[in-house]
């Protein structure tokens, strides 16, 4: 991955992602003293998140020149809808929390604004430009997984230990590693300036992250 695009764009977000894995929020997980009143607020906006998230994919779709990528598109939109949203169902469950009760919750501010950001590029732009704001949140959650699978017993918390597994699954990576194979393909021959364009969505969505963390350790609405 050495002097690839994703490597770039990796690089350029470097001190944001550090300071995601440093988050009290994210520690917090990691040792298991989130109190679940935030986490609960978390998981409300990140299950509304979810579902613009799969439109951003969706309008991957439309942007597609060909079948091929006209499937992948589709079928992280199925992964995301039947696979990565099994975790917040789970927990709804034991939160007792129903999905009519989650489409009653206001997106907070900052949820909103991450969220219409990446619509307005998928809505402007095309599939290289839709993968790179896509990209932050997908590998920044793999690589919060893996950390926090490493610290000892994190992942088998009774409570928080099943988010760990989720991120830090052989799945979920692999998922992580097709987009970011996908975003050095589509970029392959892009100008300077073209590559410039896709690591300011990519920075700009990576602060989005740091800002989402920020908003479910302060229950911002």
């Amino acid at each position: 991955m050495t002097n690839s695009v994703s490597c770039r764009l990796r690089e350029a977000a470097a001190p944001i992602w550090e300071a995601c894995l440093k988050h009290p929020f994210v520690t917090g997980i990691g040792d298991g003293t989130l109190p679940v009143e935030k986490f609960q607020h978390y998981m409300l906006q990140d299950y509304l998140y979810l579902f613009d998230y799969a439109r951003v994919f969706a309008l991957g779709v439309v942007k597609a020149r060909s079948p091929e990528l006209m499937r992948t598109f589709s079928a992280n939109v199925d992964a995301i809808l039947g696979g990565e949203m099994k975790i917040h169902r789970a927990y709804m469950a034991r939160l007792g929390i129903s999905e009519e009760q989650v489409f009653n919750v206001q997106p907070a501010l900052d949820n909103l604004s991450y969220t219409h950001y990446m619509l307005a590029v998928a809505e402007a732009r095309g599939p290289a430009e839709i993968v790179a704001s896509i990209l932050a949140c997908s590998w920044s959650y793999a690589e919060i997984g893996q950390a926090l699978a490493q610290i000892p017993g994190a992942a088998e918390h009774p409570f928080y230990g099943e988010w760990i597994r989720g991120y830090a699954s052989e799945e979920y990576a692999a998922t992580n590693r097709a987009l970011i194979e996908l975003m050095d393909s589509l970029a392959a021959g892009a100008t300077e300036e073209q590559l410039a364009y896709l690591t300011d969505i990519f920075v700009n969505c990576s602060r989005y992250e740091l800002g989402f963390w920020d908003m479910a350790w302060e229950i911002r609405t």
